[in-house]
């Protein structure tokens, strides 16, 4: 049996070597793979050998030959493959170890040039491998370290590779393929020329967009019963997302369950201070609240909308213990999620079967990261087509703040204008929001009308029996009359937060001025939809 060896990523493939040479497998390798294997003691032919060609063009051309590709490719099964080996004195090669030039991780670096990204292209590894990968029958062909041990298992076990496990790593193979040169694809096609620069720029939109995402598993149903569904993930998941989480008990998460999960997850995670709990429902938060402690934060938010709580998704940026477990288990709950249980916590809910619980660790770096762990971009599928923009990862600092009214925000005001403005960023539009002292008071979401998400959201205070006097309101896009003020500042509003930019924002300002509420402008707008 001949193996051929070439890897970028070195890593384990001297053990790996030791392994198929100790099994009587014949090494051959190229060019820095050969010479690390030989340094070791092991005895390897190198691919010059082989072909009859030395490496050239600084190592651009080294395995692309027929006596590599014909050993990969003849197919032992067909009688005129096997003569033709014989008649060009090509030997067959049944392994083959190849990880690619780090094109992705290269491109990804601070300073990477066009050069650079251009000399990290490989052309002979991907040519080998798709050779191996599509004579999967005859030759295993291995593209990632992880797959070493369960090969040497089998070699060791019974000689040879099972069909399954070939197959299995000629799709692994394919996949990886399609990766590098989706990576490739995007790089290039999103960088321009410009006229006077003969220097490409780069862009944020390739002219091809191509996505990989790897199934983590088929789920039950869709967003209906009747449609299908499945979970990917990125190929390179950021720290501190939802597909990172880990499933401590529960039932199997549902499509509807991972949809508001993800929405609770991303809201928690932008609260950097102090213990935070938000309850999803539908997409929308229901409540949100800063707390001492789990159980305090908890408190306060399910206080905001005990009726929409139910079976809701619940998520903490806090460990979550005993005592808040406790207050959580009383209520009927869809998904909990936290960074960590104590283990009392989780023996609260031990009889609780169905309940879901997820542990997310988040993201690293503390508060100087908060836009670690979300996505750079986001995507829309419309008929035939993908919208595609950047995030809505804004950050508004107290800094950015334009207070346009007579009546100045006190200190408490602002930081509640803050809060108000982040809980909003993910309500869906049109968005009205009531905070007092780090608390929803009302949630007003998804309504074609301004005015009916203002007056929904004091409706929603009013059932909960929550006082709206002096409370601070965040909308998620500028008022385009004055009567949506008029509307909050009925209800018990002492300070507004809105992005501004209306043809009609004097008219608002005179409103406000005339209610005399405080009013801030944040210069930009959170629409959701």
């Amino acid at each position: 049996m001949n193996a051929l060896l070439s890897v970028s990523d070195k890593t384990g493939i001297v053990e790996f070597a030791q392994a198929l040479h100790a099994l009587g497998i014949h090494l051959i390798s190229t060019g820095g793979t050969a010479k690390l294997l030989a340094d070791q003691g092991l005895p390897v032919t190198e691919v010059a050998a082989v072909t009859g060609f030395p490496e050239m063009l600084d190592g651009r051309v080294k395995t692309l030959h027929p006596k590599v590709h014909g050993g990969l490719l003849a197919r032992r099964d067909l009688p005129e493959h096997l003569a033709a080996l014989k008649a060009y004195a090509i030997d067959t090669i049944d392994l083959l170890v190849v990880n690619l030039y780090p094109f992705e991780s290269t491109v990804a670096k601070a300073g990477c040039t066009l050069d650079d990204a251009i000399e990290n292209i490989d052309i002979g590894g991907p040519a080998m491998v798709r050779s191996a990968a599509k004579n999967w029958k005859d030759v295993g062909v291995l593209t990632d370290a992880s797959q070493y041990a369960q090969v040497l298992a089998e070699l060791k076990a019974d000689g040879k590779l099972t069909q399954k496990t070939k197959f299995a790593l000629s799709v692994a193979a394919f996949n990886r393929i399609a990766q590098y040169d989706a990576a490739i694809s995007n790089y290039l096609s999103a960088l321009s020329f410009d006229e006077s620069n003969s220097t490409p720029l780069p862009g944020l939109f390739p002219a091809q967009s191509n996505s990989n995402f790897i199934k983590l598993q088929d789920l039950r149903y869709g967003e209906n019963s009747h449609q299908s569904a499945a979970l990917y993930r990125d190929l390179y998941p950021a720290p501190g997302s939802l597909v990172t989480a880990e499933q401590l008990q529960g039932k199997e998460l549902s499509y509807n369950n991972i949809a508001d999960a993800d929405a609770a997850w991303e809201c928690v995670k932008s609260f950097a201070a102090g213990a935070t709990c938000v309850i999803v429902k539908h997409a929308n938060p229901c409540g949100v609240a800063v707390g001492a402690d789990a159980l305090q934060a908890y408190s306060k938010a399910f206080q905001t909308d005990p009726t929409s709580a139910f079976g809701g998704i619940i998520a903490l940026n806090c460990t979550l213990d005993e005592r808040a477990a406790l207050q959580i288990s009383k209520q009927f709950v869809e998904v909990l999620m936290a960074p960590d249980f104590t283990p009392e916590a989780l023996a609260v809910f031990k009889s609780k079967v169905n309940v879901r619980i997820l542990k997310i660790a988040l993201p690293p770096g503390g508060a100087s990261a908060w836009q670690q762990g979300r996505n750079a971009m986001d995507v829309k599928r419309v008929g035939s087509g993908l919208l595609m923009q950047t995030a809505d990862n804004h950050k508004l600092n107290l800094a950015d703040l334009k207070v346009v009214t007579t009546v100045q925000p006190t200190p408490e005001q602002l930081q509640d204008l803050l809060f108000a403005w982040k809980v909003g960023k993910y309500v869906k539009s049109n968005a009205i929001v009531f905070c007092k002292n780090g608390m929803t008071m009302g949630v007003g979401a998804g309504q074609m009308s301004r005015l009916d998400s203002a007056r929904i959201a004091s409706i929603k205070a009013q059932a909960a029996g929550l006082s709206l006097a002096g409370t601070a309101v965040a909308s998620d896009a500028f008022f385009p009359f004055r009567d949506g003020l008029d509307v909050v500042v009925d209800a018990g509003a002492s300070s507004i937060i809105q992005p501004g930019g209306s043809m009609r924002d004097q008219e608002v300002i005179d409103a406000a001025n005339e209610r005399g509420v405080a009013m801030v402008f944040s210069g930009v707008r959170h629409f959701r939809h």
